[in-house]
């Protein structure tokens, strides 16, 4: 008795060169695996795309115009069916811890082989992340990559020494919206106060990563 195949992972592209674009599709097209929904130039246009049609993965150029990879990637992070990002570019460590901080749940290098692109869809498909060259498990202990973009914006902004008053202002929120982040933010980080989360987001910042809280709160 013959099985039913598993329904085609419905893909997105995002590519500025329509070179480029063209052959990744007909690459896409071929693998009975993938359905390719629709392709873009720009950030704006597969963001728009999206927010309307059903999308299992997107694959996209790190570089890609106009808001670019990293942007695109935290504005999905808002959004509860956005679909899982597969980002490609150059070969670097920096690309790929960028590609991962910003959301992405894959990085394949632009010039890997078609395969490797293939078999992270499919992998990135199935709820994996898939990262070569970099460990995964530890990156992902880090709380920074836990936040969303507004509570990256708030641990920013409060780096600077501001007041409750002064981060509504900066950020354009209300006080007490202020504090419903910034109580998020404290747990996620598992710090009790402004001045310790101040010194985990310097601390983020020095090679190595952020040291180990003493006696996070319970």
């Amino acid at each position: 008795m013959l099985r039913n195949s598993p329904p085609a992972i419905q893909i997105m592209l995002a590519d500025n060169n329509p070179l480029v674009r063209s052959a990744m599709s007909t690459v896409f097209e071929r693998d009975r695996r993938f359905s390719l929904v629709a392709t873009t130039a720009t950030a704006e246009g597969f963001l728009a795309t999206v927010m309307r049609v059903p999308v299992q993965v997107g694959v996209i150029d790190w570089n890609l115009p106009v808001l670019g990879g990293a942007r695109l990637l935290e504005v999905l992070r808002e959004h509860e069916k956005a679909p899982r990002m597969v980002v490609y570019a150059d070969e670097s460590a920096d690309s790929h811890r960028g590609a991962m901080a910003a959301g992405a749940a894959g990085f394949v290098s632009r010039s890997g082989p078609v395969e490797g692109l293939l078999d992270t869809c499919a992998a990135v498909a199935e709820g994996k992340m898939v990262f070569p060259f970099l460990d995964v498990r530890e990156l992902r202990k880090d709380p920074i990559h836990t936040l969303s973009r507004r509570e990256r914006a708030m641990l920013e902004a409060l780096s600077k020494g501001l007041t409750n008053r002064e981060l509504a202002r900066e950020l354009d929120i209300s006080i007490n919206t202020v504090k419903f982040h910034l109580s998020n933010l404290f747990e996620k980080l598992s710090v009790r106060n402004r001045a310790q989360a101040i010194a985990f987001y310097y601390r983020s910042r020095l090679p190595g990563g952020p040291a180990p809280q003493d006696n996070p709160p319970r």
